[in-house]
């Protein structure tokens, strides 16, 4: 039998991902009683799928100007956030190491952070309640907020008896059967209660903001593949065939420049992944969160070079490799051929096609439509508007003791880190806050 003994918490936390779980332990270090209400059948499922199962937990330089709010990221991560985010896994007993840049367990394994924020909370007594749908949420209006009995009432529906996931829960066979058996579980309709409320729903926020009737701006997917297409060789000659579907899957190292009527508005460097659609890979996904459509991106394949040097360099291959014959082939040892062939098409036919191959080695360029594969979007942008948020408590100002954190914040930043250290950095500050 799935006794329920407690309804009374000093802190509900909504939502058990990353920010909800760094909410919790903060509240309950604090010796705050501590819930976390979760829909899903466990807590910190998401964490699993970061980092491509690594979990890159931080950037090691957490930068504010890197964050969509700027200011807010800068009163709440402060100057030292990456060092309160490596202390804070340190207090969990998570060993960390740092790969070019970025924060990562000594794993390499998004499990070792998930076991080590649920040993925490199990240690500290958090009650986690998975499978729950929130219902309503009010301030009962007998009761002060300062009050033991606490002022917000919660209504859920949670299953009789606890959904547990058997097996390992990297498993997607084992997860998909606990959902199952939860889609059919018996529910239980139950009120509880807590002085103070935390949202840390995610990037899906706009249903508690309506229940609660706080502001919200609308989400739309960031960090995503971004569409366009690519200038087609011979001044528009094949106009039917699109140069991507020849280069789908292709991988490179570039610098991308983002422009949009000639100036230039954002710069990234790595690898991007090119597909039929357009391009992808993290230098895409950041340039994604600033990009319009009919913007360019132009992609300089060898950044380190003036378009004078690499032309020299190509000519200079004409000593061991032949002269120019206008075959993909002669690129060999510089370009994947069906780059090259790209290039042929483009440049065969002009005066000089060494050095307008080099030219368009520096400026590849894509003409953008939009993004896409919005599915797959790993951040969504939107939520509760940090005009409504007091940044030193994140408290939502137009309600008492209603706190909000990660990404249920209009708040959204580049790859490499950025997010997840968000996430920890203001689930700490919401949970601190609202355990007093």
């Amino acid at each position: 039998m799935n006794a329920r003994p407690q309804t009374r918490y000093d802190v509900a936390i909504i939502g058990g991902g990353a920010s909800g779980l760094a909410a919790a332990i903060a509240a309950g270090r604090a010796g705050a009683s501590v819930c976390v209400l979760e829909r899903d059948v466990a807590c910190g499922l998401p964490i699993l799928a970061t980092g491509n199962g690594r979990c890159n937990l931080s950037n090691a330089r957490l930068d504010s100007r890197r964050y969509h709010n700027a200011a807010a990221a800068k009163a709440v991560l402060g100057r030292d956030g990456a060092s309160r985010a490596e202390a804070f896994f340190d207090s969990l007993g998570l060993m960390t190491c740092e790969v070019e840049g970025r924060l990562y367990p000594i794993t390499r394994r998004a499990e070792t952070v998930r076991d080590c924020l649920l040993g925490a909370c199990e240690r500290l007594g958090i009650d986690m309640r998975c499978g729950v749908e929130l219902q309503g949420a009010a301030l009962d209006p007998a009761v002060a907020p300062d009050a033991a009995g606490g002022a917000w009432i919660l209504d859920i529906r949670e299953p009789q008896r606890p959904v547990y996931v058997h097996g390992d829960q990297n498993d997607r066979a084992a997860l998909r059967r606990a959902r199952k058996t939860l889609a059919g579980a018996q529910m239980a309709q139950r009120q509880i209660r807590a002085r103070s409320l935390v949202i840390a729903v995610g990037g899906c926020s706009h249903g508690i903001c309506d229940m609660l009737d706080i502001p919200h701006v609308d989400e739309e997917p960031v960090l995503c593949p971004i569409a366009g297409a690519l200038a087609r060789p011979g001044n528009g000659a094949g106009a039917g065939n699109n140069p991507l579907d020849a280069l789908d899957g292709l991988r490179l190292e570039a610098m991308l420049t983002l422009k949009r009527k000639g100036a230039c508005i954002a710069y990234e460097e790595g690898e991007v992944l090119l597909r039929p659609y357009g391009i992808s890979g993290i230098a895409a996904f950041n340039l994604s969160r600033r990009c319009q459509a009919g913007d360019l991106i132009e992609m300089d394949l060898f950044p380190a070079c003036n378009n004078d040097q690499l032309a020299h360099t190509l000519r200079a291959r004409e000593q061991h490799v032949g002269p120019w014959n206008g075959e993909a082939a002669w690129f060999d040892g510089v370009l994947p051929r069906a780059l090259a062939a790209y290039v042929c098409e483009y440049v065969n036919g002009t005066g000089d096609a060494i050095a307008a191959s080099a030219a368009l080695l520096h400026r590849i360029t894509l003409r953008v439509t939009g993004t896409c594969e919005h599915q797959q979007a790993q951040v969504r942008r939107g939520g509760i508007p940090f005009s409504s948020i007091d940044a030193d408590t994140l408290a939502v100002t137009s309600r008492p003791h209603l706190f909000a954190c990660g990404e249920a914040l209009d708040q959204d930043a580049d790859c490499g880190g950025y997010n997840l250290g968000w996430a920890w950095l203001s689930g700490l500050r919401a949970g601190e806050a609202a355990s007093r």
